[in-house]
């Protein structure tokens, strides 16, 4: 298993799954250099992105990236230029499959702009297996995020058999988790069990089986805090607090929903707009949060935030980044500080 680093690229996580044993995958530069300052084995690294640079490529190389994902020939021909032994890959297979999902988030489907269509696979196959410095051991996909039924994989699974036998072949992640009352993802036992499943039908006996997994991961296990600023209207009645869009773009991209409580006055109440700082319409974190007696000064707990939220963080408006604290057993750690308003100027170049 490697975790999908995406949904929470910080060193402190990356350290936490390089004690744990879980290997992790990248897609740029940045999130190699955490991983390998997280301690990661860089054997146990897989990199992945659909327009990797010459230097990032480089930068994997050198490292000792277990497994670089071809996604298109150009990274074939930049590879075959710098590679000087032999560099293991896998080739990432478009499959056909939607799955049910955001259209943002859907990556399995005919016309997605990651990976190689089955005929264009078959192609880069051919190509790799008379390489002298890529070794081509097998098959990558990802069909998609927030995905709350299982089944789809079953065929994706199916769709790529065809291409031959492997040594590796690399499912992907993309498991949805329970963001609302409503959801009711497959749970991860049932979805390990599919893929176990289709994996018997389809793939050859005794190869290698590769997930991962990132937003189930580390989703349930965020929770962000916010303040309220000010509370105005009645038919809205708007709760506006400290934060929004920039630290949390899920909503805005995918019209993702979450849940959320007054931190000191748990359940209950009536529907409200929560809404962000930020100078958009567009940033309502949750329209018609059920909170109980929202006032200027309340702590609002927006659970299941451990995904996503810090990677696409912004400094709209001049936002600063937030912090991250780690919680177990009653005990807090800083891992991340808040951002300063220094470190907004220190990338600035003036005039002499």
């Amino acid at each position: 298993m490697v975790f999908a680093s995406k949904a929470f690229p910080c060193t402190a996580i990356y350290r936490l799954m390089a004690a744990e044993g879980i290997g992790v995958d990248v897609a740029g530069a940045g999130e190699l250099v955490m991983a390998l300052a997280g301690g990661v084995d860089p054997a146990r690294i897989v990199m992945h992105g659909n327009a990797k640079t010459t230097a990032e490529l480089q930068m994997a190389v050198d490292a000792g990236v277990g497994l670089i994902v071809i996604d298109n020939t150009d990274d074939i021909d930049r590879l075959e230029d710098m590679v000087r032994s032999e560099q293991p890959v896998l080739i990432r297979v478009i499959p056909g499959v939607r799955p049910d999902t955001h259209e943002a988030v859907a990556t399995g489907q005919l016309g997605s702009k990651f990976g190689l269509p089955i005929p264009a696979a078959r192609a880069a196959i051919a190509r790799l297996r008379h390489s002298s410095k890529l070794r081509l051991d097998g098959l990558h996909m990802h069909i998609g995020s927030q995905i709350l039924s299982a089944e789809p994989y079953a065929r994706a699974i199916e769709a790529i058999a065809g291409l031959g036998e492997f040594a590796t072949y690399n499912l992907g992640g993309g498991l949805g988790v329970r963001y609302t009352y409503d959801d009711h993802p497959a749970s991860p036992e049932d979805w390990i069990e599919v893929l176990a499943s289709a994996a018997r039908r389809h793939l050859p006996q005794g190869a290698q089986i590769i997930i991962e997994p990132g937003r189930t991961l580390t989703a349930p296990f965020g929770v962000t805090l916010y303040r309220v600023m000010s509370v105005k209207g009645e038919d809205p009645r708007f709760v506006a607090v400290d934060g929004g869009m920039a630290d949390n773009m899920e909503v805005a991209l995918y019209g993702q929903r979450f849940e959320a409580t007054v931190a000191g006055r748990i359940g209950g109440g009536a529907p409200v707009e929560l809404v962000g700082r930020h100078c958009e319409s567009g940033d309502r974190l949750i329209s018609g949060a059920v909170l109980r007696d929202p006032r200027p000064g309340d702590l609002i707990a927006v659970a299941v935030t451990g995904a996503y939220c810090y990677s696409l963080a912004s400094n709209y408006n001049g936002a600063m980044r937030l912090p991250v604290v780690f919680c177990h057993d009653g005990a807090s750690r800083l891992v991340v500080r808040r951002e300063t308003h220094a470190e907004f100027l220190s990338r600035d170049v003036t005039p002499d």
